[in-house]
């Protein structure tokens, strides 16, 4: 497929997909892999937590490898060093995603490559909480357009 970086390629990816795998998920609450794959499971999609040092994560089983997740997997969302990100691309393809997501910080062209030769969709530098807010309206959910907190004047 291609290197996706526009609105319109980003809202296809985000309506088509249902499973997304979070490789490097922590448990820790404070930690952005866990804000952003309990915004997403709270916005419908199904979370599978990849990290061999957990046991279950969001409620959802944990796994230690992306090959160790039973069945179909849309996304595989990437939490880890660029340079390990050739490695994670050859297991994507192997278990037979369709899109290889780079979390904001993380480019590897090599890993693109990869991932593009076999046909997926490659996001690179950017948060799959802060696309679908921006393009699916779910700013609201982190407080944010609540009409909580406003610049407009009360008038008595």
């Amino acid at each position: 497929m291609a290197i996706v970086d526009d609105i319109a390629g980003l809202s296809r990816i985000l309506r088509q997909s249902r499973v997304i795998a979070v490789v490097g998920l922590s448990a820790s609450w404070f930690r952005p892999s866990y804000f952003a794959a309990k915004y997403m499971q709270a916005h419908g999609y199904r979370v599978v937590p990849v990290n061999p040092n957990c046991a279950e994560v969001l409620g959802a089983t944990c796994y230690p490898s992306l090959a160790a997740i039973p069945g179909q997997v849309d996304i595989v969302d990437c939490f880890r060093n660029a340079e390990e990100m050739p490695a994670l691309a050859g297991e994507t393809v192997a278990k037979g995603a369709k899109v290889l997501w780079m979390q904001l910080g993380i480019r590897s062209d090599e890993a693109a490559r990869i991932a593009n030769d076999a046909g997926l969709d490659v996001v690179m530098d950017r948060c799959v909480k802060i696309e679908h807010a921006r393009i699916m309206g779910g700013l609201h959910w982190a407080g944010v357009n609540t009409g909580v907190i406003s610049a407009k004047r009360i008038h008595a």
